[in-house]
């Protein structure tokens, strides 16, 4: 079974998932710019002309598809990467995936997710 982890983080914290990421074999993902409010409801700045309210904070997003056995680990080393113990640290949402099809080779379900040294491939050798 295929599984989305669907991440969104700081931005300062992009570098940190990305090297943990990395350091456990997890090599193919996606990341977007986005801006989104949590809990907090944005943040109050003081600036030169009085205090106002950002209520839509920038944040990244991180899309990794992989095999549910991998997921736990994953969770793992982006939670242990992007917390920093305040409010607005982010969220991981994971969700089933039914199929994934590389349209290049053709390759479905698993092999299409996979890449030469990533996660699964270090976890056959072992």
């Amino acid at each position: 079974m295929l599984t989305k982890i669907e991440a969104i983080i700081r931005e300062d914290k992009l570098n940190e998932v990305k090297s943990a990421l990395t350091e456990i074999g997890i090599i193919g993902f996606n990341i977007y710019e986005i801006r989104g409010q949590g809990r907090q409801g944005g943040i109050s700045l003081v600036g030169r002309s009085g205090s106002y309210q950002v209520d839509l904070l920038p944040k990244i997003q991180i899309n990794i598809i992989l095999s549910e056995h991998n997921l736990d680990k994953t969770v793992e080393a982006i939670t242990q990467a992007a917390r920093t113990g305040r409010a607005g640290d982010g969220m991981i949402f994971i969700y089933p995936v039914s199929e994934a099809v590389r349209i290049r080779t053709g390759e479905r379900g698993r092999e299409a997710v996979m890449y030469p040294g990533d996660i699964d491939q270090k976890r056959e050798e072992a």
